[in-house]
């Protein structure tokens, strides 16, 4: 936990060279920071299902979720972008908008085609699911 604060806090910094991924956990975390990546995103979307894990870092639910995510493994034809909702708020207000998804934390979205087809909030996050509505969308 205190190394991914200290990566959040290189990211936010911009000292990081490449803070586009970051990979402690055996999963690619597409980091999302500005509108410009969600809207790429919304493109990439058209042809390969995007997941948006909206990550607050004051919560101890949004901790045990990311950590039972990780330890699951991401399906290869899913991309996973993680989005600090607290040192990004208005992104992630923005994506709500978008989406027309009530914002709530931990949250995931899963868009294919430019729009939100599945999302869940808090203990009911689970990467089977997420697998299962990814299928749906292929």
């Amino acid at each position: 936990m205190i190394l991914l604060y200290a990566v959040q806090g290189l990211l936010k910094d911009n000292l990081c060279i490449s803070p586009e991924i970051f990979n402690f956990t055996g999963m690619n975390w597409h980091i999302l920071t500005i509108e410009d990546q969600w809207n790429t995103l919304l493109e990439t979307s058209q042809t390969r299902p995007q997941l948006v894990y909206k990550h607050s870092t004051r919560c101890s639910i949004s901790s045990v979720v990311k950590g039972r995510l990780e330890r699951a493994g991401a399906p290869d034809d899913v991309d996973f972008h993680y989005l600090d909702l607290i040192a990004y708020r208005s992104l992630s207000n923005k994506i709500a908008d978008d989406t027309g998804i009530v914002h709530e934390s931990p949250q995931v979205l899963l868009i294919s085609k430019g729009k939100c087809i599945f999302n869940e909030s808090h203990s009911a996050i689970l990467m089977d699911d997420i697998i299962e509505e990814s299928r749906v969308a292929s």
